[in-house]
């Protein structure tokens, strides 16, 4: 598991960066939520549309999906606005985010509705996908209790909290919840996703600098995982 060892934030190996998840901060978005993590701050903010893509029509369920962005001065140099062509790397953190926040509805019950998750980066210090997928799930949660409010569901499809952690090795010791500065010169880097059950959705892993061991790989799942039952305590607090 995790070592004792200090970082540069205070924090000791397997802690987690002060979270909070404010709910309901959008005026007009059906599910809204800003997540801070750290220094790292996500808006996310869930809309509701009826009725699915093409392919989808006529099968009575219904379709999550999510968009990526991060503002231009998000980070400590200005990024351009992906205003025709979204990037590869953007493309691939819409997909995560996408099919972590499927993982929290029976789309079944759901009907042929379409709810875009939109997570806009307004601060990032490490860890904005899973942050995104963390507060995500929080907007989630509220656009479905839209559909049961406003759109005549008999219950809502929202059926579990899913949350997302990374963690690492960073100078050989495991470490939880990285921010950019231990992400930049981890040897090791990994992203966990899982259900409120504890059940995994994604594991992204990659030898940044060489390659990991099966045990290592056990213990940071572990260690992700003993984070991710914290965010969801959160998750379920911010109902409140």
């Amino acid at each position: 598991m995790a070592e004792e060892t200090t970082r540069a934030d205070g924090r000791s190996a397997g802690v987690l960066r002060p979270v909070t998840l404010e709910r309901g901060v959008g005026l007009y978005a059906e599910g809204s939520c800003l997540i801070t993590a750290g220094r790292t701050r996500v808006l996310c903010t869930a809309s509701v549309e009826k009725g699915v893509s093409s392919w989808r029509k006529g099968s009575g369920a219904g379709w999550v999906t999510a968009e990526y962005s991060m503002l231009p001065r998000a980070t400590n140099t200005r990024n351009r606005r992906e205003r025709r062509e979204v990037g590869g790397r953007t493309q691939e953190i819409q997909r995560l985010i996408g099919r972590s926040l499927r993982a929290c509805v029976d789309m079944e019950a759901m009907g042929e509705w379409t709810i875009t998750v939109d997570c806009d980066v307004l601060q990032a210090d490490g860890g904005t996908r899973t942050a995104s997928i963390t507060g995500g799930a929080v907007a989630l949660y509220d656009a479905c209790a839209w559909l049961t409010d406003k759109a005549g569901l008999s219950a809502s499809p929202f059926q579990h909290f899913v949350a997302a952690i990374s963690g690492g090795i960073v100078d050989g010791v495991l470490l939880l919840d990285l921010d950019y500065s231990e992400d930049v010169r981890a040897e090791v880097d990994l992203n966990v996703v899982a259900r409120e059950s504890g059940g995994l959705i994604e594991v992204q892993g990659t030898g940044e600098h060489g390659d990991f061991s099966p045990a290592q790989l056990t213990q940071l799942v572990e260690l992700a995982s003993g984070g991710i039952r914290q965010l969801n305590a959160l998750q379920r607090a911010a109902l409140s």
